[in-house]
C-alpha cells in the first residue's frame, strides 16, 4: 500500500510539472512517505528526517513534507519534534499535495476524508508489467495490535466501475500483471462484492495474472475459494495472515476466529486448489505470550507448513489496546521466539521449493537477475521467485520453464522450448 502511494505522490508532482530526483540535494521538495506499522519503521524514518535538515540549513528554500502514517499518527506534534518540516499529509489526503506544491497554503492536512474512494489521483506507475491497484481503502477490524483503522480511517470501497476503468487502462498500456490492494479485500463492498469484482476483472484484455492483499481470514468466503478456482487469471497464491496457533492469543488480539476456524479454511482452500501457494504473518511476544502459546504458533506452523511467512516481534503501537497491555517477557525472549519461528519455517519453505524440481512453471519474467548477469528473474503463478539461465527473455514476456532447483528463498530454472 505505501508503495502504491508513493507511486500516487509521483504522479501528483508529475502533473505539477516536477520531476524526481534520488538525490536529495538537488530536490526543491522532498518528500517522505511513511509508515507506523512497527517501531523500526518509525525510528527509520526519523534518523532520515534527522539527515535531510541539512538540505534545508544550506538551501532554505526547500520544502519538506512528511506524508503516511506517521503524519497522521502524530499531527501538529510532528512540528515540534522537527521544525523543518513544512507539511504534515495524511493518507487519506494524499491529493491535497499538488496545491501545497504551488501555493504553499496549508501545513496540516489530517483530516477523515469521506471521498476517498472517489478520488482517481494519477500514479506514476514504478512497473512497466506489473502494477498495483487499489479497491478499497482502511479498515473495520480493530486488531489490538495494529494502528491501521487510526491512521487510514474506516473501511470505503471503490465503485466498481472505477477500478474496472483503470484496470482496462493498465491493459491497454501493456501491463500484464495486477495486484488488488486492501488492508482486508474480503469485506470489499460496492455494488458487488469481492468474488463478483474478481469475475469482471477476468475479463478484461491484456491482463493475465490477477492478484490481491490482503485477506482477513475471518471473511475468507467459499465463494471467494471458488472464484480463485474458476477464474483463469487469477493466480494460485493467497496471503492469509495468522497471526498466532494460540486461541487464547487471537482472542486477546480481537482477531475473530480460533486456530481451528483456520485451519478448516486452509484446508478447504487447499482441497479445492491443490498446489496453491499460502503465505501468513506471525507475531512473536504478544503480550502475555506463555511457553505454551509460543508452543502453538510452532505447532502451527509444522501442521499447515506455508510456503513462506513474514514474522516479526511485538511492536506497541500508540493508541492501541496491545499498547496498554503489560508486556510479559523481555527482549531477548521475543527475539528468541522470533528466530526460533524463522528457523522452522526456512526449513518448511527450502522443503516445498525443493519438491518443485521437475516441475514446469509459467513464469512471468520481471528483469535481469540481481546476483546474476546471466540469467532473468520471474515469478511463478504461486508467487515464487525463478531465476532462469537464459538471459535473453524480454521483461514482461512469460516463459515456460521446468525447475531444476529448489533453494530456500528461490527456485532455479531452464526454458523448456515449446
Amino acid at each position: 500500500m505505501n508503495v502504491h502511494d508513493s507511486e500516487k505522490l509521483c504522479g501528483i508532482m508529475e502533473r505539477k510539472g516536477f520531476l524526481e530526483t534520488d538525490n536529495p540535494r538537488n530536490a526543491d521538495i522532498i518528500i517522505f512517505n511513511t509508515c507506523s506499522i512497527r517501531q523500526k519503521a518509525e525510528q527509520k524514518f526519523y534518523s532520515e528526517l534527522g539527515r535531510v535538515k541539512s538540505c534545508k540549513r544550506r538551501h532554505p528554500h526547500v520544502k519538506i513534507a512528511v506524508a503516511g502514517c506517521i503524519a497522521q499518527q502524530e499531527g501538529k506534534n510532528l512540528f515540534r519534534k522537527a521544525s523543518h518540516v513544512d507539511l504534515i499529509l495524511g493518507p487519506q489526503n494524499l491529493h491535497v499535495l499538488g496545491d501545497w506544491a504551488e501555493r504553499g497554503d496549508i501545513s496540516v492536512a489530517t483530516r477523515d476524508n469521506p471521498f476517498i474512494a472517489l478520488q482517481d489521483i494519477p500514479a506514476k506507475r514504478f512497473d512497466t508489467v506489473k502494477a498495483w491497484v487499489t479497491i478499497m481503502y482502511g479498515c473495520n477490524n480493530f486488531c489490538t495490535y495494529c494502528i491501521v483503522p487510526y491512521t487510514r480511517g474506516r473501511e470505503r470501497s471503490r465503485p466498481s466501475e472505477r477500478i474496472l476503468s483503470e484496470v482496462l487502462n493498465l491493459g491497454d498500456q501493456g501491463y500484464k500483471e495486477i495486484t488488488l490492494l486492501g488492508q482486508n479485500v474480503n469485506s470489499y463492498r460496492s455494488d458487488i462484492d469481492f468474488p463478483g469484482l474478481l469475475g469482471k476483472l477476468d475479463m478484461i484484455p491484456g491482463i493475465e495474472r490477477i492478484r490481491f492483499i490482503t485477506s482477513h481470514p475471518r471473511d475468507l468466503s467459499d465463494e471467494l475459494i471458488e472464484a480463485m478456482y474458476e477464474l483463469p487469471k487469477v493466480c494460485e497464491q493467497i496471503h492469509l495472515p495468522l497471526q498466532s496457533g494460540s486461541d487464547r492469543i487471537l482472542k486477546l488480539m480481537n482477531r475473530g476466529y480460533t486456530y481451528k476456524d483456520y485451519l478448516a479454511k486452509v484446508e478447504r482452500i487447499r482441497k479445492r486448489i491443490p498446489g496453491i501457494s499460502i503465505t501468513t504473518d506471525i507475531i512473536a511476544g504478544f503480550p502475555s505470550e506463555k511457553d505454551e502459546d509460543h508452543s502453538r504458533t510452532l505447532k502451527a506452523l509444522d501442521q499447515i507448513k506455508f510456503d513462506g511467512i513474514f514474522a516479526f516481534k511485538f511492536s506497541p503501537r500508540p493508541g492501541t489496546k496491545a499498547a496498554l497491555m503489560p508486556e510479559s517477557q523481555p527482549e531477548i525472549v521475543k527475539s528468541e521466539r522470533l528466530t526460533e519461528i524463522l528457523d522452522i519455517q526456512d526449513e518448511i519453505t527450502e522443503r516445498i521449493n525443493r519438491s518443485l524440481k521437475g516441475t514446469v512453471q509459467e513464469v512471468l519474467i520481471e528483469g535481469p537477475s540481481k546476483t546474476d548477469i546471466g540469467k532473468v528473474t520471474g515469478r511463478t503463478r504461486t508467487n515464487k521467485i525463478v531465476n532462469i539461465s537464459d538471459p535473453t527473455f524480454p521483461h514482461g514476456e512469460i516463459a515456460v520453464v521446468e525447475i531444476s532447483c529448489g533453494r530456500k528463498h528461490s527456485l532455479e530454472g531452464i526454458p523448456v522450448r515449446i
